[in-house]
C-alpha cells in the first residue's frame, strides 16, 4: 500500500510539473490593437497625425502623436513606401514619417519551435512520465517474481559477531553430543556407513522459550563449515495462495544443490500445526505449506546429506506426520538450567565483565529458580547497566541481586509513593505471606521482603526451593497454596476486609488448586485427569472446545477447587492468628525499613519464637 501511495505521488508531481511548463511557455493574452486599413493610414500620414511606423513582415505598428497604438497590414512581397505611393503619398510626405524596418528572421529554428512547444516537446513529457511509471512498475514486478523464491539466509561463520561455539552454550551435555554426532554425519559420512548406519533427516530441538535451541542451532553452523540455511516458519506464509509451499520447494532445491547442508526452520510450530482444525478444511495455505514439507522430507535420498533442522517451545501442536520416524529421527529435548548449568550459563555471560572479588555466582544461581538461559543473560546485562549507573568500576553482587528482581518483577516504580495506610496494608499482606511461608513444613525459604512498588506490584515477597526439585507432592503444592493465600489471609485477621491488592495471588492460588483436580488427579475425584480433549496441553486448537465431562462432575471439580482453597486459608487463618504478635512485629519493622533481606527476617522470627517460649 506505501509504494502504490508513493507512485501515485511521483505521478501528481510529474502532472503538476507538466502544467507549469505548459503555463510557461503559453503566450500570455494580452489586448489587441485596433486595425486600420492601409488608405486610411495614408490620409492620416498626410495630415500628419503619424509619429512611427514599425514593419514586421506583412504587419505595421503605427503610433499616433499622442502615442495612441494601432495596427495595419500591408500586401505580402511589395514594399510599404510603394504601397503608399500608390494610394496617393509623395516621397516628401514620407519622409516626415519615421518608419522601421525589423529583418525577417528566417532561421530553421524560429520556424521549428513553435512546432517543438506546441507539439513535440509535451510528447517528449508525456514520454518521460510513462518511462519512470514503466521503471518503477518494473520493480515491483520484479518483486512479486521474488515472492515465490524462499527468504532464507544463509549462515555465515567467518562473521565474529554470527559465529557460536559449543564452548559459548552452558552445560547442556547431551544435546550436544547428540548434535556433535549430527556434525559428524556431514564431515565423514564413511564412518558411520560402515557400520550400516543411516544419515538422519530430521532433528527437532524442544523446549521452553530462551533456553538456548536457536543458539545450539547457530553453534552447529559455525562447527559444522557446510552451508547452513536458515528461515523461521512465519516467513513461509503469505496472503496468495500457493506461495508457501513454492517457497519450501525453493528452499529444499538449494539444499539440495550444495549438499552436504543444514536447513534450520525456527519456530516450526508456525506451520507444523496438527492439520484438520483450520476453517478452510484441508486447503487453507498453511496446510497446503505443511503438505509440501512432508513431501520434500520423504524426497530426501538417502544418500543425500542434507539435515533439516527445526526447533518449537509447542511439540504438542505439531501434526503426527512430522514427527513419526523417517521425518524427525531426532528429537533433542532442552529443559530449563539446574543450579550447575545456571552457574555456568552465568560464567559465560560475565566473560567479558569487570567482576569484583566479592561476585559468587553460585549464589546468584541459587537464587534464580526458574530461569533460562536468556533470563540469565538478561540478568548479567542488567547487573552492568546498575553498576554502570552507580559509577563503579566493577560489577558487585548486590548488583546481580538486585538485577534478579527487576528481571522478575521489573523496575522500582520510587516516583509511586504509597499513603501511610497503604503502606501498612501492604506491609501486613507481604508479611503473611512471608510468615506462612517460613511457618509451614515443606513450603520455599524467604528470600527477601519489600514494599517498594516494582512492576505492577506494591510489594512482594521473594521465596526460593531449599533444593532443586523435580517433581512436586501434594503436600509442598498445598504448601504453595497457603503461601500464596497468605497475604489475603493477612488483610482479612488485621483489617476484617481484603484489598485489590490480593487479586494476582488469587489468580495463581485458583489456578494451581484447578491443576491438582482436573490435571494432576490429587482430589477426592481420584487418579482422573479432566482436561479438555479439543486443547493440547492448555492449547486450545478448536474454536469450538467441548467439555470431556457432565456438568454434575463439573460441580464437583469447582467443589475440590473450593475444597483445597478453603483448606490452605483455614491453615493461613490459624497460623497468623497464632502469631499475631510476630505478624505485627514483622510488620513493624517493614515500615520502619521497607526492604528485609534474609538474615533480618530469620532474626526477627527468631526474637519472636524466643518470646513466645
Amino acid at each position: 500500500m506505501k509504494k502504490i501511495i508513493r507512485q501515485i505521488g511521483w505521478a501528481l508531481l510529474l502532472l503538476i510539473a507538466l502544467s507549469a511548463v505548459f503555463s510557461l511557455f503559453a503566450p500570455t493574452p494580452t489586448e489587441t490593437p485596433e486595425e486600420i486599413s492601409l488608405s486610411q493610414l495614408a490620409q492620416e500620414i498626410k495630415a500628419g497625425d503619424i509619429k512611427e511606423i514599425t514593419v514586421s513582415g506583412e504587419k505595421l505598428l503605427i503610433i499616433y502623436q499622442n502615442d495612441k497604438e494601432v495596427q495595419a497590414y500591408k500586401e505580402a512581397g511589395v514594399a510599404l513606401t510603394n504601397s503608399l505611393q500608390q494610394l496617393g503619398l509623395t516621397s516628401p510626405e514620407l519622409q516626415l514619417t519615421n518608419i522601421n524596418i525589423e529583418p525577417e528572421d528566417t532561421s530553421l529554428w524560429s520556424s521549428l519551435l513553435p512546432l517543438f512547444l506546441s507539439l513535440i516537446f509535451p510528447l517528449l513529457l508525456f514520454f518521460l512520465f510513462f518511462w519512470i511509471l514503466f521503471r518503477r512498475n518494473k520493480g515491483g514486478i520484479n518483486q512479486t517474481l521474488n515472492i515465490l523464491k524462499s527468504p532464507d539466509k544463509q549462515f555465515n561463520p567467518e562473521a565474529k559477531k554470527e559465529r557460536v561455539s559449543f564452548d559459548d552454550i552452558g552445560d547442556l551435555v547431551e544435546a550436544k553430543e547428540e548434535l556433535m554426532e549430527v556434525v559428524e554425519f556431514l564431515k565423514s559420512p564413511q564412518k558411520f556407513q560402515k557400520m550400516g548406519a543411516k544419515i538422519p533427516r530430521g532433528v527437532l530441538l524442544v523446549g521452553p522459550p530462551g533456553c538456548g535451541k536457536t543458539l545450539l542451532a547457530r553453534a552447529i553452523a559455525s562447527s559444522a563449515n557446510v552451508p547452513f540455511y536458515y528461515i523461521s516458519g512465519s516467513e513461509f506464509i503469505e496472503l496468495f495462495v500457493g506461495v508457501g509451499s513454492r517457497r519450501v520447494k525453493n528452499l529444499f532445491a538449494k539444499a539440495k544443490q550444495s549438499q552436504p547442508s543444514i536447513i534450520f526452520i525456527d519456530e516450526l510450530d508456525a506451520i507444523g500445526r496438527r492439520r484438520g482444525f483450520g476453517f478452510g478444511g484441508g486447503h487453507d495455505e498453511r496446510e497446503q505449506t505443511l503438505n509440501q514439507i512432508l513431501v520434500e522430507m520423504d524426497g530426501f535420498k538417502r544418500e543425500a546429506r542434507c539435515i533439516l533442522l527445526a526447533a518449537t517451545n509447542r511439540p504438542d501442536v505439531l501434526d503426527p506426520a512430522l514427527l513419526r520416524p523417517g521425518r524427525f529421527d531426532r528429537r533433542i529435548i532442552i529443559d530449563l538450567p539446574d543450579i550447575k548449568s545456571r552457574e555456568q550459563i552465568l560464567k559465560i555471560h560475565c566473560r567479558n565483565k569487570p567482576l569484583a572479588t566479592n561476585v559468587h555466582l553460585k549464589e546468584v544461581a541459587e537464587q534464580t529458580p526458574g530461569f533460562s538461559g536468556a533470563d540469565l543473560e538478561d540478568l548479567a546485562n542488567e547487573a552492568a547497566v546498575l553498576a554502570t549507573r552507580r559509577e563503579r568500576d566493577r560489577i558487585a553482587q548486590t548488583d546481580f541481586l538486585e538485577s534478579i528482581e527487576k528481571v522478575l518483577l521489573g523496575p522500582e516504580r520510587k516516583s509511586h509513593l504509597l499513603s501511610k495506610e497503604e503502606k501498612k496494608i501492604a506491609a501486613y499482606h507481604e508479611a503473611g505471606h512471608a510468615l506462612v511461608s517460613a511457618l509451614t513444613p515443606k513450603a520455599d525459604k524467604v528470600k527477601k521482603i519489600s514494599i517498594i512498588a516494582r512492576g505492577f506490584s506494591a510489594g512482594y515477597t521473594v521465596t526460593i526451593p531449599a533444593t532443586e526439585r523435580g517433581m512436586l507432592s501434594q503436600s509442598q503444592l498445598m504448601a504453595k497454596l497457603a503461601t500464596l493465600l497468605g497475604g489475603y489471609s493477612a488483610e482479612d485477621i488485621v483489617f476484617g476486609e481484603v484489598t485489590t491488592g490480593a487479586s494476582n495471588d488469587l489468580q495463581r492460588a485458583t489456578s494451581l488448586a484447578r491443576k491438582m483436580v482436573v490435571e494432576y488427579g490429587m482430589s477426592k475425584l481420584g487418579p482422573i485427569n479432566f482436561s479438555q480433549s479439543s486443547s493440547l496441553n492448555g492449547w486450545s486448537e478448536n474454536p469450538f472446545p467441548q467439555k470431556d465431562y457432565s456438568e454434575e462432575v463439573a460441580q464437583k471439580i469447582d467443589a475440590e477447587i473450593k475444597r483445597f482453597l478453603a483448606q490452605a486459608l483455614r491453615h493461613d487463618n490459624e497460623l497468623l492468628k497464632k502469631h499475631k504478635k510476630l505478624m505485627v512485629q514483622l510488620t513493624q519493622e517493614l515500615i520502619k525499613k521497607e526492604t528485609l533481606n534474609q538474615k533480618e527476617f530469620e532474626k526477627i522470627l527468631k526474637k519472636g519464637h524466643n518470646k513466645s517460649k
